[in-house]
């Protein structure tokens, strides 16, 4: 494993930024999942809310590449990209595995993160 130097400013925003996407993709994740159970007449419906919520994510996702310029909220970014162009096509089933991704990627800098406030003894 490589050291990963940050400081403690950054290693918080990291940490909230990392955590709180993992919260949301895991929800966007599990309502990809319960879109595979509704009937014809109401998918139409829920897969345009589901889009919604995965763009706030994303949107989420970029405030925080811009607010740490961390390349794994972007490698994020991409996977749920890629995963609400499935939901689009009607592939809920395959967009659960990229948002899988995008939760691989956004626990990334929230772990590197807290290594370092658990080093300083704040978590």
């Amino acid at each position: 494993m490589t050291m990963v130097t940050m400081d403690l400013p950054t290693a918080v925003k990291n940490y909230q930024f990392g955590e709180r996407a993992k919260s949301e993709l895991i929800m966007v994740s599990q309502l990809c999942v319960a879109l595979t159970g509704f009937k014809d007449p109401e998918k139409t419906g829920a897969r345009r809310m589901l889009i919604m919520v995965m763009e706030a994510t994303r949107a989420e996702l970029q405030f925080a590449v811009h607010s740490t310029g961390h390349s794994s909220f972007q490698k994020a970014i991409n996977s749920l990209s890629e995963a609400i162009s499935l939901v689009e096509s009607d592939q809920p089933d395959q967009a659960s595995l990229k948002i899988g991704a995008a939760v691989s990627a956004a626990t990334t800098p929230a772990q590197e993160a807290w290594q370092v406030l658990s080093e300083h003894g704040l978590l």
